[in-house]
């Protein structure tokens, strides 16, 4: 009699893993339900699913997804002749508002429908719901010059014509509350819990205690296909850093994005709050959302970065590349620093450039050369913090970018030791206010010539109306600085 057939231990490991695991964490494998994710293979898996929904979301101007759950029947029909959502989602701002000056839409336009296509390639699946998949849609037709991910497109079909595929990848900084968003508003935002107390970067013994949450967002984050290179405790209370892995930079946005929404349901179906602002107290330090970039010959596929024979490695290319960042970063700068809370990280000796800089293997300036081998030598702009819409920012990055390339941009000296300690040029200034770095981006000729005219008028306006909404109301500190005494 021939002797049973034993599976592999690995192999009994994970089926019974697989067994034990919680209904929520049970999700099919996209690459094998979906193929290569075009209209046919995503009709075909479809059905192989047997999904009656799936949910479908749009990111709007401030990096929010907007969505709804979809009746296959409908969703089909989408995919064939996209769908109508109504264009409001770019005609107001966080909090619902509309915008009292946007051309786009409005009131005058009555809001009408703006037609949208479902991203097929951007599939996930969900891990808090089996059996519907997530996708991404986008604004097409007249919608696409305001879109945000329609925008990026724009700007690496111009890296295509120049000849350059862009790698990207973006970290985030962000705190972790024992809150829900219920105790936050009963307790005016005031006197909040992080899930643990002090500085303590890097550490083994916060990372252990919590191991739990943190293998649920690392799991969480495999499911979704955002793949985490790192992660680990950053300097201040409840505070962690993410890296996520690179990618071709549409698919890296799309991952920035994702991460942002998805690390929030996640915290909060746990009774925690995950927040992504630029800075929350004024005593520590803010939360970074840096962006990695290189750039690759499109048809050879090699690095064009690394130039061995040149100073700290850097090609011609990457040198120009830095220029452009360098020399428009004051007039893109509401693109990155896009909330009226961003200002308030961009001060001195918090980790934040307060100039337009570069130095090399420096964390004090604005753009941080990483020299490298071929692959791995690239640049960091590191002005932008957790608060950015990932597609804008990518878009500015990206854009001044390979504007320094077309015009041989050069950038300024090299910035050796302590930025915050050096003075600068009025033209590395960076403007001080969401209103003054909205009015840059209007007067802009590089913006209006990278993103078009409408998305410079739409998405001035949006930063302008966003600071004049703040300066309706009266902060804690001018109660407690002129209450008394002026």
């Amino acid at each position: 009699m021939a002797a049973p057939k034993v599976k592999p231990v690995n192999n009994l490991l994970a089926e019974a893993k697989l067994a034990n695991a919680p209904t929520q964490s049970r999700v099919f494998d996209v690459d094998k339900v979906f193929g290569r994710k075009t209209v046919a293979d995503i009709k075909r898996g479809l059905a192989q699913l047997g999904c009656e929904f799936v949910k479908v979301g749009f990111f709007d101007v401030d990096g929010i997804m907007r969505g709804k759950y979809m009746k296959i029947e409908k969703f089909l029909s989408a995919l064939d002749h996209g769908f109508g959502f109504c264009d409001v989602v770019v005609g107001w701002d966080s909090n619902d508002q509309l915008y009292d000056s946007s051309k786009f839409t409005g009131w005058h336009t009555a809001y009408p429908d703006a037609n949208c296509r479902i991203v097929t390639e951007s599939v996930r699946a969900l891990p808090f719901e089996p059996n519907i998949p997530l996708f991404i849609a986008e604004l097409a037709d007249r919608g696409e010059q305001v879109c945000p991910r329609g925008t990026l497109k724009r700007v690496l079909s111009r890296a295509a014509d120049m000849g350059f595929s862009v790698t990207g990848a973006v970290e985030f900084e962000f705190f972790m509350f024992n809150e829900t968003p219920e105790s936050v508003r009963a307790k005016n935002y005031q006197n909040l819990q992080p899930i643990t107390p002090g500085n303590f970067g890097y550490s083994m013994l916060r990372s252990s205690v919590h191991a739990d949450f943190y293998h649920e967002l690392l799991e969480m984050c495999r499911d979704m296909r955002i793949p985490i290179e790192g992660l680990h405790t950053e300097t201040g209370p409840g505070v962690l850093e993410a890296a996520i892995m690179y990618d071709e930079a549409l698919e890296s946005a799309d991952r920035a994005a994702l991460f942002k929404t998805f690390t929030k349901v996640l915290a909060q179906k746990r009774g925690w709050m995950a927040a992504f602002m630029a800075k929350w107290n004024n005593k520590v330090p803010g939360q970074s959302g840096h962006i990695h970039i290189s750039l690759k010959d499109k048809k050879s596929g090699k690095p064009v970065f690394h130039d061995p024979k040149k100073p700290h490695k850097m090609s011609d290319t990457m040198r120009h590349f830095l220029g452009g960042q360098q020399a428009l970063m004051p007039e893109f700068l509401s693109m990155i620093a896009c909330t009226v809370n961003s200002y308030s990280r961009l001060v001195p000796g918090y980790w934040a450039p307060t100039n337009a800089t570069w130095g090399v293997e420096n964390r004090t300036t604005a753009l941080r050369v990483i020299p490298g081998s071929e692959k791995s030598q690239r640049v960091e702009y590191r002005i932008a913090a957790a608060d950015i819409n990932p597609y804008i920012a990518l878009s500015a990055a990206i854009g001044s970018g390979l504007w320094g390339i077309e015009n041989e941009i050069e950038p300024t000296k090299i910035v050796e030791g302590n930025a915050y300690e050096q003075k600068f040029p009025e033209k590395m200034q960076l403007p001080q206010t969401l209103t003054e770095a909205a009015g840059r981006l209007r007067q802009s000729k590089a913006a209006h010539e990278l993103f078009g005219d409408v998305f410079v008028e739409h998405y001035a306006q949006s930063r302008e109306w966003e600071e004049r909404e703040f300066r309706k109301y009266v902060t804690d500190w001018e109660l407690q600085r002129y209450f008394e005494i002026i």
